[in-house]
Order: C-alpha cells, then sequence, then structure tokens
C-alpha cells in the first residue's frame, strides 16, 4: 500500500498507481483535511459571504444561499453538473482520476469533511469505479461534468463499474457497505472544480506515450540492421556536438541495441555514405520528442499534487480566496506536447516501413515477399500505417489554442485540457499500430540476413515479434497479428 503524500508527489509512484499499485493518504494529510474542514466551519458560523459555500454558482455567485438549504445547493450543484455524454473512460483513468482527487483535497486547502476522503478511499479498496462520460468539459472551471459524475455516485446517483459489473450506484454503494454522503458546504464544489480529469487522461497518455516511443527506438534499431544501415550517424560525437540532450541519450540507446550485430559488423566498408534521414536522423528527431515528453512530465507531476479546486481555504486567517487554480492550460499545454512528439514517432516509424518495403531502396524483395505478384507481402499493412500516421496529422492540432466562452460569458476562456488529452491518448494508440507494423517489416528483412545474426538484444526483441507474427512466406490475414503487436507496444512488451 503506497502512503500518499501530496506534498511530494513523483512521476514513478503516479505510474505505479496506474499500473494497479493500492494507495491511499497519509496521516499527516489526513490532518490536513479534519483542519480545513473545520475552517470552514468557522467561516459558514461567522456569516460571511464566500463563493460556493452560501452562495450560487458561476453567474449566479451574487444569489446569498440561506444555511437551511446549503447542503441542498451542494447536491444540486453535483446533479446539475451531470451531464456528460460519449463514451466512459476507461476504468484505470478514473481510478487515477480519484486518486488525483484524493491528493488534491489532501494538501488541505478544499475544506471538505475526512468522511468525503473516506468515502472516495472505499471506492478505491472495493475496486468500485464510477462510470464517468469522456465528453463534456473544456477544461475551464476545471473537469466540472466528470468530476459530477464521479462525485453523483457518492451520493447514490449515476452508474459504478463494480470489479467489471455495471450497476446503478445507489446498489453499488450497498454491495460495498458505503451509504451515500450528504455533502456538506463546499464540499461539491471542492470536488468538482479541479483538473483532475484531464490530468488523469494526459498522464495515462504520457505513460503509453513512453511506451510507444521506447518501442520505436527499438524498431528503429531493427530497421537500422534489417536496411544493413550505417551506425556512424549514431557515434557519440555527432550528438555531443550538437549537445541537445534527448539527441545524446537517443543515440546511445540505438548504439546499445544494436551492439554486437554481425549484420552490421558485415558492411561496414560498403560503398553506402549515407541513410535516408528516417534512419539516419533518429537521434535529432527522436531525441527531440523525447526531450518534449519531459517537459510535459515535469508539467504533468506537478499537476498532481496540485490545489485545484476554488475557493481555497487558508486556515491560518480563516479565509477563502477565489481564484482560477482550476484553468487547465498547463494540462492543456502538455497534452499537445505529447501529441506532437507521438506524432512524429508514429511518422519517423512510417517512413522506414515505407523505405524497407521498397526494393530500390532497401535491396530487399519488394514488399519483403519472395513470391511478389501472386503474393502482396507489407503493401497493404504499410498503407494502414500509412493512414494511421495521416490521422494523427490531424489528431495532432493542438486543442489548447482554443477557446469558447461558456456560463453566460463568466468562463469566457477555457482551455480544452480533457480533449487535448484524450487526442493525446488516441494517437499514442495510433502510433503504437504504426510501429507494430514497423517490427513486422524489420523482422522480416532481419531474416533475410541469415545466416547473420543480428545483435544479442535486438535478436530477444525479434524473437518477441515472431511469437506473435511468424516469417512470412506467403500471403495471410494480417490484422489479428498487427493488433496483438499494437496492443505489446502499449503494454511495453517491445521494448
Amino acid at each position: 500500500m503506497i502512503k500518499l503524500d501530496p506534498t511530494d508527489i513523483r512521476l514513478d509512484t503516479i505510474r505505479a498507481i496506474w499500473e494497479g499499485a493500492q494507495c491511499s493518504l497519509d496521516d499527516a494529510a489526513k490532518a490536513r483535511v479534519a483542519e480545513s474542514a473545520d475552517t470552514v466551519t468557522r467561516i459558514v458560523k461567522s456569516g460571511e459571504t464566500v463563493y460556493g459555500v452560501n452562495t450560487g454558482f458561476g453567474l449566479l455567485a451574487s444569489e446569498r444561499i440561506p444555511g437551511e438549504r446549503l447542503a441542498e445547493l451542494q447536491r444540486n450543484l453535483i446533479l446539475s453538473h451531470s451531464c456528460g455524454l460519449g463514451d466512459p473512460l476507461p476504468r484505470h483513468v478514473v481510478r487515477l482520476m480519484i486518486v488525483l482527487k484524493l491528493m488534491g483535497l489532501g494538501r488541505g486547502h478544499s475544506g471538505v469533511r475526512p468522511l468525503v476522503i473516506d468515502a472516495l478511499q472505499t471506492l478505491l479498496d472495493h475496486d468500485a469505479m464510477p462510470v464517468v462520460p469522456s465528453q463534456g468539459s473544456v477544461g475551464a472551471s476545471g473537469d466540472l461534468a466528470p468530476l459530477a459524475h464521479m462525485t453523483a455516485t457518492l451520493l447514490g446517483e449515476g452508474w459504478i463499474d463494480l470489479e467489471g459489473e455495471k450497476m446503478r450506484a445507489g446498489e453499488a454503494l450497498r454491495k460495498i457497505g458505503l451509504a451515500p454522503i450528504v455533502l456538506g458546504p463546499k464540499e461539491g464544489l471542492a470536488l468538482i472544480n479541479g483538473t483532475q480529469a484531464s490530468t488523469a487522461i494526459a498522464l495515462d497518455a504520457l505513460f503509453v506515450g513512453g511506451r510507444v516511443f521506447d518501442a520505436a527506438v527499438a524498431a528503429g534499431a531493427l530497421s537500422v540492421d534489417a536496411l544493413k544501415g550505417s551506425a556512424k550517424p549514431f557515434d557519440p560525437r555527432i550528438s555531443q556536438l550538437r549537445g541537445q540532450p534527448g539527441q545524446i541519450r537517443v543515440a546511445a540507446a540505438i548504439r546499445e541495441w544494436l551492439d554486437g550485430s554481425e549484420i552490421l559488423n558485415s558492411h561496414h566498408r560498403c560503398g553506402k555514405v549515407q541513410d535516408p534521414y528516417s534512419f539516419r536522423c533518429q537521434p535529432q528527431v527522436m531525441g527531440a520528442a523525447l526531450d518534449l515528453l519531459g517537459t510535459a512530465a515535469a508539467t504533468l507531476e506537478i499537476e498532481a499534487g496540485a490545489v485545484t479546486d476554488n475557493p481555497i481555504v487558508f486556515g491560518e486567517d480563516d479565509s477563502a480566496i477565489s481564484g482560477g487554480n482550476f484553468h487547465a492550460q498547463p494540462v492543456a499545454f502538455a497534452a499537445d506536447i505529447i501529441s506532437m512528439t507521438l506524432c512524429e514517432v508514429g511518422s519517423l516509424s512510417e517512413r522506414r516501413t515505407s523505405v524497407l518495403v521498397d526494393p530500390k531502396m532497401s535491396g530487399l524483395p519488394a514488399f519483403l515477399i519472395e513470391d511478389g505478384g501472386v503474393n502482396s507481402g507489407l503493401m497493404i499493412p504499410q498503407v494502414t500505417a500509412a493512414a494511421l500516421v495521416s490521422e494523427n496529422k490531424s489528431l495532432a492540432h493542438p486543442a489548447s489554442v482554443d477557446s469558447i466562452p461558456t456560463s453566460a460569458g463568466q468562463e469566457d476562456h477555457v482551455s480544452m485540457a480533457p480533449i487535448a488529452a484524450r487526442k493525446a491518448r488516441a494517437i499514442a494508440q495510433n502510433a503504437a499500430g504504426v510501429i507494430a507494423v514497423e517490427l513486422i517489416a524489420a523482422a522480416q528483412g532481419v531474416d533475410y540476413h541469415a545466416p547473420l545474426k543480428t545483435s544479442p538484444k535486438l535478436a530477444e526483441l525479434h524473437a518477441r515479434i515472431r511469437k506473435r507474427s511468424a516469417y512470412l512466406e506467403s500471403d495471410r490475414y494480417w490484422a489479428d497479428e498487427m493488433s496483438a503487436l499494437q496492443e505489446a507496444v502499449v503494454t511495453g512488451e517491445m521494448a
């Protein structure tokens, strides 16, 4: 069980939770939550008018709400905002969203009671995941609709996926022994204000994207051997002179993948001078992508433990200050960076496949099949890769540069972070499919160089490919093995 300190969150911890590790807030965080709840109690008793505590919301913030209707105010807030559409978010993303919400509340500046923390923890402990529609948030006052669907389940409203079975929230709560909660002052607002949905989706894209990136580096190295390409572009002296850290790391990784290849050593005195850019410039392109993924990761690591609701409660002077921490622009930019980098990763991979299937470029049999004509070989898998790359180019248009006013103009600039994050995850999946095709092509190309062997490390990669896609002797049904390799890229098995 990971004990979460929201004031000191590291990406490795978040990744472990994304992969399924159990977690809960540490005792210090729980103490801060209790103190913050006491602060809200004192503010309400003082009679001070505070947005979202005893007022309406958005353009209705000037409406003062009497004390006897504060619970009704919070409940209506959740119900009115539970208006998402579209396919549900994946269970593991909803789980991460709940964890991120716990961490934000655990900083002790949101004013919720410990029982709210306990209720969210109970959902995690029993694998009771709220069914959260993926559409409906513009990343303005946070992810209002997605987080409202999450919160509604604590009230017994909406739907819960309990260990894979979808049921009404009230029934699921009974099964796990959790009574529906009655929200106190500010609690509904604290639960739905925030960037946790956008951040969870973006982190999912980042973590999958990292696996896609690693697989692309491995596939690129295998393709170099299949082409009988040159290792000279990966000489460390070249990258050191430029000084870009990602380039240096990628060049070193490719050298490591190729180390000990008989194929590579067999042609070091050949007459070829330069390989196509998609082979030769891998350190430059992939290195730039790696550096940008690091930038996005740093932003999301900070956001994971951030206080992003409104107003923010400060116990030292019993104040509640309205601000704009819920605006998800940092997440939107990070997600768009992930989109652009993975789009390029896939684009470079497809170009290498195109070279390998072209006999004029590769010197290998056309479309990597000996009995061409009656067999099409890898002709159409390369077309599939090209289609995915082209789709990614459209998806990579940044959502963060868009905005549309909402809430009668009160929210006149919005981030579009959830849209940016969903696009990034789709691009990661598409890029995994592109790399799956390259892996098939590169493995086939290497086999043509037998009895010469590839490097020991690439031989292991080759064996993992062959478990899912056999050597191509004649045309066969492709989709299943391409899908299996795509999934293997997504799960990290290809690097």
